[in-house]
């Protein structure tokens, strides 16, 4: 008889690598392609697919082993739809400033986006939107029942210098910024991450530039045994931002190296049981 797959209980969410716009939905952009290109240069977290591999980890010594991680990448371009953005504008504090779960405005203010129907945005969230968040849910649900535990891991990454719509606007940045949440990170995870990149040699920030982690609505503030944590690498350790990354280069793989590194810490520490929380 043949077992069931292994249910994962580390699943690494990837909301911003894509920068695929489908055909269907180009004619809603009123930038060209190439200032359009240009702006997904600036947004686009670029390789961290790549960068959070999930087979890496599973197979990295002392990680946490084979069918152990799941992966969900958001298939499309955060230009699209935000997928860690609220639904609900009214919720939304990005949207003030164009960029709430349906971008309106670059980053520079202008404008991106022809005024949607209301239906169009009805879609998008139906094509997009909802599914990524009810399989994020699913499989958090799934890691519970099977383990009794679930970790998310949120893997991004960010530009070296402040984008004008970014509301921290420090012109000095960390190596690595660790994202959390009072309720579902715990604080000696978090003490973890900082202690290994520290150890790298690198600069680590908690909530700075950017704050916050991925929890499903499901989920958020009422299940502790869902702990998340967001891990965003400044783009400056592996890549030019002008260019893109070069996935051959050895500073990407000196820093796919690290995310494995960092993931594996947090697939221990979360196996090991309840942990102290709050910030």
């Amino acid at each position: 008889m043949s077992q069931s797959a292994p249910v994962p209980q580390t699943l690494l969410h990837i909301p911003h690598a894509s920068v695929d716009v489908p055909a269907a939905c180009r004619d809603q952009f009123v930038l060209s392609d190439s200032a359009l290109a240009e702006e997904m240069l600036r947004l686009t977290d670029h390789a961290t697919d790549i960068l959070f591999e999930k087979s890496a980890i599973e197979e990295a010594p002392g990680g946490p082993g084979k069918g152990a991680v799941g992966t969900l990448v958001f298939p499309v371009s955060r230009f699209v739809v935000d997928p860690e953005r609220f639904a609900d504008d009214d919720q939304e504090p990005m949207e003030e400033r164009g960029q709430g779960v349906i971008y309106r405005l670059t980053t520079h203010g202008e404008t991106l986006r022809r005024a949607l129907r209301p239906r169009e945005r009805e879609r998008l969230l139906e094509q997009y939107y909802w599914p990524h968040h009810a399989a994020l849910t699913q499989g958090v649900d799934r890691a519970l029942e099977a383990h009794g535990r679930a970790l998310i891991v949120d893997g991004h990454s960010f530009p070296n210098r402040p984008l004008p719509v970014d509301r921290d606007q420090s012109l000095e940045r960390p190596d690595v910024c660790i994202g959390t949440d009072a309720f579902h990170s715990p604080r000696a995870l978090v003490q973890r991450l900082e202690r290994l990149c520290r150890d790298r040699g690198l600069t680590v920030w908690v909530n700075r530039p950017y704050a916050g982690t991925m929890v499903p609505l499901a989920h958020f503030q009422r299940d502790d045994r869902v702990e998340s944590v967001m891990l965003e690498i400044n783009r400056r350790l592996y890549m030019g931002e002008a260019e893109g990354p070069d996935l051959e280069s050895g500073i990407f793989n000196r820093t796919r190296d690290l995310c494995t590194e960092l993931v594996c810490a947090a697939a221990q520490f979360s196996r090991a049981g309840p942990k102290l929380r709050g910030f």
